[in-house]
């Protein structure tokens, strides 16, 4: 059984009117980057609750989740709504194998996300791990519109301190933005666009990829990955493609 403690809000931030973060205080147990807890609100007498991948580094003195409102559902509506000073309830334990040591070796570790799912990665990527493990990492965060870009001030200084290693390539699907490729990853997978802008491609020999979001573009891509040579990742037969499914 789960153990349920209570939560601080620190902030809520709003990115957009349906994207938001909560930087949050609680007394939670130790966890690795990429793992995830879950939020619960009581509502009508019952705790309702979701699975939300922790965006902080382990080490961070606040935990943080990245949300979206989606408009007629029970719980994040009224996540969104929090303000500092409120309280909401979150698992003292994370879980999840989402994470580094899951990974085998590689060369470049290719981080595909849509959404939300950008979460687990960017905790991830303030891990000194990943950049003593792999000489290149790249990092996709896949949205409709570039308002949904959140998170550019973390990236960019990401950037900045890992100029020789981290590679970002945002997509942006309904509207032209420039340095975004326009579409969908998988369209870029299949006609060779994202391993001609990024300078190397998808091999068994090199890459290790990390996908996370949306189901049907996991689906997808995982697809097109096993059809260039790639293997799924299992721990009694490690491969390439490590999958989370994000809801």
């Amino acid at each position: 059984m789960a153990t349920w403690i209570k939560a601080e809000v620190i902030e809520n931030r709003r990115w957009n009117k349906d994207l938001f973060s909560l930087v949050l205080d609680a007394d939670v147990a130790p966890f690795t980057a990429g793992q995830f807890a879950k939020l619960g609100l009581e509502i009508d007498g019952k705790l309702v609750q979701r699975a939300y991948s922790y965006v902080n580094a382990p080490s961070s003195k606040y935990i943080e989740i990245y949300a979206t409102r989606v408009a007629d559902g029970l719980l994040s509506p009224r996540l969104h709504e929090l303000e500092a000073g409120d309280t909401v309830m979150i698992t003292k334990d994370a879980t999840g194998f989402f994470t580094l040591e899951e990974i085998p070796q590689g060369e470049h570790l290719w981080m595909l996300s849509t959404g939300t799912a950008l979460g687990p990665f960017l905790s991830i990527l303030q891990e000194e791990e990943v950049w003593q493990r792999f000489r290149k990492v790249v990092l996709v965060h896949a949205v409709r519109f570039s308002a949904d870009l959140s998170y550019q001030a973390e990236i960019n200084a990401l950037k900045k301190t890992y100029s020789d290693q981290l590679i970002v390539q945002p997509f942006v699907s309904r509207e032209p933005k420039a340095g975004a490729l326009s579409g969908r990853i998988t369209h870029a997978l299949e006609d060779g666009m994202l391993e001609r802008v990024v300078g190397f491609p998808f091999t068994a020999e090199q890459s290790q990829v990390m996908l996370c979001g949306n189901p049907q573009m996991v689906k997808d891509v995982k697809a097109l990955l096993l059809q260039k040579g790639l293997e799924k990742n299992l721990r009694k037969k490690p491969g390439n493609i490590t999958v989370e499914q994000y809801w």
